[in-house]
């Protein structure tokens, strides 16, 4: 395949934060172009977004069908490769349910679906068809997370006992969804967003952080979960203690109402031997600690690092990578496993070291699992839902 990949959009036209990021995510490696896309539910917006993208009029659709029927009818040299799609949450499933029919890859913002029943059909889908399926947890495509995740596969730390994640937001410190053209509003509306609020949108961030860097899996958890904000139908806030299936405990915290924070998620992870913690405040510091010496702080893109961190870091040593960069990260490795695949080489191990749709049905499990915890106040430790 010797050519760019091309990606078709659907959702993420003009004024929709998530789109911007996923554009620019996309095109920075030079491996992907903009073909296509649905950018709007309503098609003079789409059509609109279309053409500041320098999209032809052809090739900008009025609907997701539309769109994914009229691409799979192009010939094999014309057509979009992949589809991105980066609208709300009940607006995930549909769409690359379709895309995954005709033969088209995925990358799909998370969480994965609407409900967990939407994502076990899904990953269904996704055995049959064999095509390929990127989740956007972009945390996970930090260099310094993917070295902190190779320190503690290496045993250095020993076992790990105690994990701690948390997300604190303030953004919906008030009722942001009541503003005219607020993303808070589908956020906020469980016919839109599913059962949980915040606890969809970024507590599944943080549980994703927690079991890639550990590589253990959440076995049961205690919930805590409020809608702090009055008027307010689903979670903005909550927390959980956590067992996971290697031994460790520990406690995830996240919020959307602390007023003043922005968005800093963070993991602290302490073994037999030592600890670390990372923090996206500042993304490109690792601190490991130890009970015998002193603290020491990991940069990224110095020669010390992992090859994990090695083969998703851009710069030297002292020039910051940040969010885009992660987020890019994810989309390089999906388009290196997918044009591998579509050649029939087998990927190469560090191409495939992206959110799949494992990773999306454990965020979903996660939901299920933390309202269920969450909604009787006398259950102490709820099993996962699985």
């Amino acid at each position: 395949m010797d050519r760019k990949l091309r990606m078709g959009m659907i959702g993420g036209g003009n004024g929709a934060f998530i789109g911007a990021i996923h554009r620019a995510a996309a095109l920075m490696d030079n491996q992907i172009e903009l073909v296509c896309g649905c950018f709007s539910s309503r098609p003079d917006v789409s059509l609109a977004s279309g053409r500041e993208y320098f999209l032809s009029d052809e090739r900008i659709y009025a609907s997701f069908r539309e769109m994914i029927e009229r691409e799979a009818a192009l010939p094999e040299g014309v057509r979009m490769d992949f589809v991105s799609i980066v609208t709300p949450n009940f607006l995930h499933f549909d769409p690359a349910m379709a895309a995954l029919d005709r033969g088209f890859d995925v990358v799909l913002d998370k969480p994965m679906t609407y409900s967990l029943d939407e994502a076990y059909r899904l990953r269904e889908k996704i055995r049959e068809t064999g095509r390929t399926l990127a989740l956007t947890h972009t945390y996970s495509g930090y260099p310094a997370v993917k070295e902190a995740r190779e320190r503690v596969a290496s045993g250095v730390f020993g076992k790990i006992r105690k994990i701690y994640v948390e997300y604190p937001q303030g953004w919906l410190s008030d009722r942001a969804e009541l503003q005219p053209g607020s993303n808070a509003g589908w956020r906020t509306d469980p016919a839109r967003a599913g059962k949980a609020g915040c606890m969809g949108d970024i507590g599944t961030h943080a549980l994703q952080l927690a079991e890639y860097v550990s590589g253990q899996r959440c076995a049961s958890l205690c919930a805590d979960l409020s809608a702090i904000v009055e008027g307010r139908s689903l979670d903005d806030d909550g927390a959980a203690l956590l067992r996971f299936d290697g031994g460790a405990s520990g406690v995830l915290i996240a919020t959307q109402v602390a007023a003043g924070e922005e968005n800093d998620i963070s993991i602290r992870l302490y073994g037999e031997k030592g600890g670390m913690e990372w923090h996206q405040a500042e993304p490109n510091s690792l601190y490991v600690k130890w009970p015998d010496r002193p603290m020491e702080v990991v940069r990224t893109g110095n020669g010390y690092m992992g090859a994990a961190a090695r083969a998703n870091t851009r710069t030297p040593g002292g020039h910051p990578e940040g969010y885009i960069e992660a987020f890019a990260n994810i989309y390089r490795n999906f388009a290196r496993t997918v044009r591998a695949r579509r050649e029939g080489r087998e990927p190469q191990p560090e191409w495939t070291d992206f959110p799949s749709v494992e990773d999306g049905i454990r965020g979903m499990q996660f939901i299920e699992t933390m309202v269920r915890s969450g909604s009787d106040p006398d259950r102490k430790w709820t099993d996962w839902v699985g």
